[in-house]
């Protein structure tokens, strides 16, 4: 994880910020949290971005454009969600995901086999 920036988009700031202590205990840079559609979009633009760990519902708003927006940018990224497989975007299923609640394990094994070389 060293050298990799990681967006975090999550609206449940205790989660964000312990997803965000767990990677930068292991050597991740990561951008503040962002727990909107918006703010998402805006960090994108102007930063680097590795990979990114997405929230599939932020404030009953679907995650659809930052997903749309990472792929497009060829950037890698995983979902997080308590909702399942039917609540990611139709276009971005394939993609994987992690189930809520979930463990400082499950976060460390998905980011090595999901992280860019």
């Amino acid at each position: 994880m060293a050298g990799l920036t990681v967006l975090i988009v999550e609206d449940e700031i205790l989660i964000a910020m312990e997803l965000e202590d767990l990677l930068t205990d292991h050597g991740a840079t990561c951008l503040d949290p962002v727990g909107s559609i918006g703010k998402a979009l805006t960090t994108i633009e102007g930063h680097r971005v590795d990979m990114a760990f997405l929230d599939v519902r932020l404030r009953g708003e679907s995650i659809d454009p930052v997903a749309d927006r990472l792929a497009a940018a060829g950037t890698p990224f995983l979902f997080t969600t308590s909702y399942g497989v039917d609540a990611l975007p139709p276009a971005h299923r394939h993609r994987p995901m992690i189930a809520k609640p979930y463990g400082d394990s499950t976060i460390i094994r998905a980011f090595a086999e999901h992280c860019p070389n």
